[in-house]
């Protein structure tokens, strides 16, 4: 099937979509003491002096991608980590995977976001409001939280009784992508319900290159289209409200669901003959993954005695599988009797329970907390790349905030995690078969089929925060920030030992590795005026033991492998800072200026870290009122010489964007069109964050987007 972008948006003009919001909100540094942060955690809004972006719902609809990474990816000091066939991942200041926190409705999500080709399995289309605190907040959200947080929240109930909804459709023209989502709501008295399915499909993402380079062969791409990027997403949600007096609790149930194709130019190991074109470019041949998350969760509030008691609690089965022709890497090695193509396979369960307490009096507040994570994950397949592993965790911790007079206001806080991760053993016959008949003495053999060995490791760390906000006038504030942050290291970091396809290499974990220890320095100045605005953040942090993939010059013993890429920790430093400025110009108009910077330095090495984010801008003119708005964007992206050891610098350059929203009245509906325009020129570039970057694919050309929603 074929289905070309003019006929697909044709086809959005017959849609009906969502409840809308009239303004059009917009990203920015607020100050702390209106910001709630629901953490997952505990649950519970606490405040402290860290440096926050809020997106509500006009930013998330007006820049909608369909992917939530890219559309915060518009947030200073937020990158989006991209392999152009429907992964992305936030990175924020230079930290991603296992360093940044997702929590949507109080409960962090947990799946396999260690790997840049595993997404987030978050339905873009219900996100409502997001909330980005940057730096070390494993204060907040316990481990895995040493580059920041990303917290999802939902928007409040409708004020009035009745049945409301939502149709949105989305078109885009780089892939032929056609989505849509439709949501259905009732409330009634104190209760509250609502409903959401979303479906999106994509064809084969478009590049502006003929050709790819891996390990220095030229390889081509037929018809500028990535073979086998094409995929399917469908997410399903739901939830049940109660609202009164001093309660409020609601359930919630979600299921995401995504087939993706791998390019076989970035997977395995490319050849011509695997990249010939095959006619169609809407099916999904091996080799692909398949991706199922589950997630269901609970909260429970009651306002009494003067103080806020919370509870979270919920489960998540997140199930990925990739799937590829079965191929031998040794001689004697048999297909497995059952799912023989089952490359590889990860189950991982997670068990959360948080709980906390919050009261104060006139200018003072405090919260007490525990939480708690079980998990548990089961691998699988005919390829080997992690064993089985346990994985506990649990933390106290406790914050204050204090405020004198009307300007000045100190918050802090500390906390205490312990945590216990259980690694199965795991040999490999075929292995030791492969090097017996290459010769290799017994002593050798027993060394190398052990793929991991059996081990428990417990860890237990201390995070604590300090910071204080003057406020100088009605207009002007100052924030400084101090904190300590850990990280638990992960199983892949420990005990991970084989080839991963997805990143081109042997990647080996070290089971004697201790958790991460930062510290960070955070300053903020802020001006606010009318039609003015200025922002400018510097950051500063210190890692003891940096935890990253180190070439090691060993050669692997795994057929088709190459070098062993080994976890070790380091002593690590970042540095950068954020400049944000607004102003209205004559004729409605207004110019809003984003730029970041961020510095990394392995201090052992002496060299930066790898995938740092090279300097950045972003210049919008907009204009508009209620019914009507517009914008203008240049993105300027400086180049890349900062580089790790492997790692190919990257051009700068220079991006055009555009887009407009309009509404109109139908009867009791309200519809809202949404026009956007990416790479405008169409400029081949590269984005420096992307795995696709080793293989000199570049980003996707001029694409044009229409999002078409009614509510009613």
């Amino acid at each position: 099937m074929v289905v070309g972008f003019f006929p697909t948006a044709c086809a959005c003009l017959l849609a009906v979509s969502p409840v809308a919001d009239g303004g059009c909100d917009t990203t920015g540094s607020v100050r702390l003491e209106g910001v709630v942060v629901r953490g997952a955690t505990s649950g519970s809004g606490r405040s402290l002096a860290l440096p926050v972006e809020v997106a509500g719902r006009g930013f998330l609809r007006e820049f909608f991608t369909g992917d939530l990474s890219r559309t915060l990816g518009r947030v200073a000091g937020v990158r989006s980590m991209d392999i152009g066939s429907g992964f992305a991942k936030p990175v924020i200041r230079g930290m991603g995977f296992n360093r940044v926190v997702v929590s949507e409705n109080g409960i962090k999500q947990e799946g396999q976001q260690w790997g840049a080709d595993h997404g987030l399995e978050i339905d873009a289309f219900g996100v409502e409001r997001v909330t980005v605190v940057k730096g070390p907040v494993s204060l907040l959200y316990g481990s895995d939280a040493m580059g920041g947080a990303v917290e999802i929240s939902r928007g409040l109930p409708p004020a009035k009784e009745g049945i409301y909804g939502e149709v949105a459709m989305m078109a885009k023209s780089v892939n032929g992508t056609l989505g849509g989502s439709v949501m259905v709501g009732a409330k009634r008295g104190s209760w509250f319900t609502r409903f959401r399915y979303s479906e999106r499909h994509f064809g084969d993402y478009r590049v502006p290159t003929d050709t790819i380079v891996y390990l220095t062969r030229r390889l081509p791409i037929h018809g500028r289209a990535l073979k086998n990027t094409a995929g399917a997403e469908r997410d399903a949600e739901g939830h049940v409200e109660y609202l009164s007096g001093g309660y409020h609790g609601w359930l919630a149930a979600s299921n995401a669901y995504q087939k993706v194709g791998f390019f076989p130019g970035a997977h395995g190991i490319p050849d011509a003959s695997r990249l010939t074109d095959d006619g169609n470019r809407w099916n999904v041949e091996m080799p692909y993954s398949v991706v199922n998350h589950l997630k269901l969760s609970t909260r429970q509030q009651l306002a009494r005695w003067g103080a806020l008691f919370s509870w979270d609690a919920g489960y998540q089965g997140n199930r990925r599988e990739e799937w590829s022709l079965f191929h031998t890497h040794y001689g004697g090695q048999q297909p497995p009797e059952r799912f023989p193509d089952r490359e590889l396979s990860f189950f991982l369960e997670t068990l959360s329970s948080s709980a906390s307490a919050r009261w104060g009096t006139e200018g003072r507040e405090w919260t007490v907390g525990w939480d708690a994570q079980g998990q548990w994950n089961r691998v699988g397949g005919y390829a080997f790349l992690l064993p089985d592993y346990d994985r506990w965790t649990t933390g106290l911790f406790a914050l204050f905030t204090f405020r004198v007079g009307e300007r000045f206001s100190a918050s802090g806080g500390a906390r205490y995690d312990r945590g216990r991760v259980s690694v199965a053993a795991s040999e490999d016959v075929y292995l030791a078969d492969y090097l017996r008949g290459r010769g290799y003495d017994e002593a050798e053999i027993e060394y190398y089929r052990w793929r991991a060995y059996g081990a428990r490791r417990h860890f237990g760390d201390v995070s604590a925060s300090f910071g204080a906000e003057w406020r100088v006038d009605e207009r002007q504030s100052l924030r400084i920030n101090a904190g300590r942050g850990f990280r638990l290291p992960g199983a892949h970091e420990l005990a991970s030992n084989g080839v991963h396809h997805g990143a081109f290499r042997h990647e080996q974990g070290d089971p004697s590795l201790s958790s991460e220890r930062g510290w960070q320095l955070d300053l903020s100045y802020t001006r606010e005026g009318a039609g003015f605005s200025f922002s400018f953040s510097p950051f500063c942090s210190f890692f003891r033991n940096y935890i990253y993939l180190i070439p090691t010059g060993e050669w692997s013993v795994l057929p088709h492998a190459g070098q062993i890429y080994r976890y070790a920790g380091a002593r690590v430093v970042f540095a950068g800072a954020e400049l944000s400025l607004g102003m209205d110009l004559p004729g409605g108009f207004r110019y809003h200026f984003t730029g970041e910077y961020v510095y990394t330095r392995n201090r052992d090495a002496r060299v930066p870290l790898s995938f740092s984010p090279p300097a950045s801008a972003r210049n919008v003119l907009s204009w508009g009122g209620a019914r009507f708005r517009c914008h203008a964007e240049w993105q300027c992206t400086a180049t890349q010489r900062q580089v790790a050891r492997n790692e190919d610098p990257t051009p700068g350059a220079n991006l055009f964007h555009a887009g407009a929203t309009g509404t109109l009245s139908l009867g009791g509906a309200r519809a809202e069109v949404t026009l956007s325009l990416q790479n405008l020129l169409g400029t081949r570039y590269h984005n420096h964050l992307s795995f696709y970057r080793k293989v000199e694919i570049p980003e996707p050309g001029c694409d044009i987007q229409m999002v078409i929603r009614v509510s009613f």
